[in-house]
């Protein structure tokens, strides 16, 4: 059985996700966020073999600190090329925040690609399908998810409730970004439950009707 749980960590309270096999205790984590010691504790309270950190893209509040669970957790590392250069410049997003990150980082172990199949290892069937969709970050994605009772997708920074990620930092675009939500993100069926990067839940079908920056679309 598969279970998934969503728990805000770190200093702008990501949105870190923990998927996991109820029986295998293979956990995939999604997003890990700025807080190692925070989520490696919840790891070990529940027994997880994490095999994969998933990241919907390079900001440090995301990736802070996933060299660190990498080592503790033998995980690999997973990661869109589009945001390599927010990657590489860890430690200057730490500094230009004031924000504790890790200053030694490692190479990527893979690089993600649109519509690519996810699961805990090469001999498991995909649980995650990668959705590239640019704008908050050029490499940014979003994660779908239908293997729980209900569809899931895991947002990052490119949908909120009733919103939409800035577009203000290095590489990003707001035309982008809305062509990325419409293309990649509307289309999914309307009960799917929209875990953004923070705040709260909403569903596909809510931001259809409500999201104001949306209304064009329709």
């Amino acid at each position: 059985m598969l279970v998934l749980e969503s728990f805000p960590v770190g200093t702008l309270g990501c949105n870190c996700s923990l998927l996991y096999d109820s029986e295998t205790r293979e956990a995939l984590v999604i997003d890990p966020g700025n807080d190692a010691l925070y989520l490696l504790k919840k790891i070990q309270s529940k027994n997880l073999q994490v095999r994969k950190l998933i990241h919907t893209h390079a900001h440090f509040d995301h990736i802070g600190q996933s060299n660190t669970v990498r080592r503790a957790t033998k995980a690999t590392m997973h990661l869109h090329k589009g945001d390599l250069f927010l990657y590489e410049a860890l430690a200057q997003q730490g500094l230009l925040f004031g924000i504790s990150v890790d200053t030694e980082i490692e190479d990527v172990d893979a690089w993600m690609e649109n519509e690519e199949q996810i699961g805990f290892s090469s001999q498991t069937p995909g649980i995650l399908q990668v959705l590239h969709t640019p704008g908050h970050t050029p490499g940014s994605c979003s994660f779908y998810c239908d293997a729980l009772e209900q569809p899931v997708l895991f947002s990052g920074d490119t949908l909120f409730a009733n919103s939409i990620g800035r577009t203000d930092l290095p590489g990003g675009d707001q035309q982008v970004l809305l062509r990325s939500i419409q293309q990649r993100i509307l289309p999914l069926p309307g009960e799917t439950t929209c875990i953004p990067g923070h705040g709260p839940n909403t569903t596909v079908y809510k931001e259809k009707k409500t999201n104001p920056f949306l209304r064009g679309f329709f």
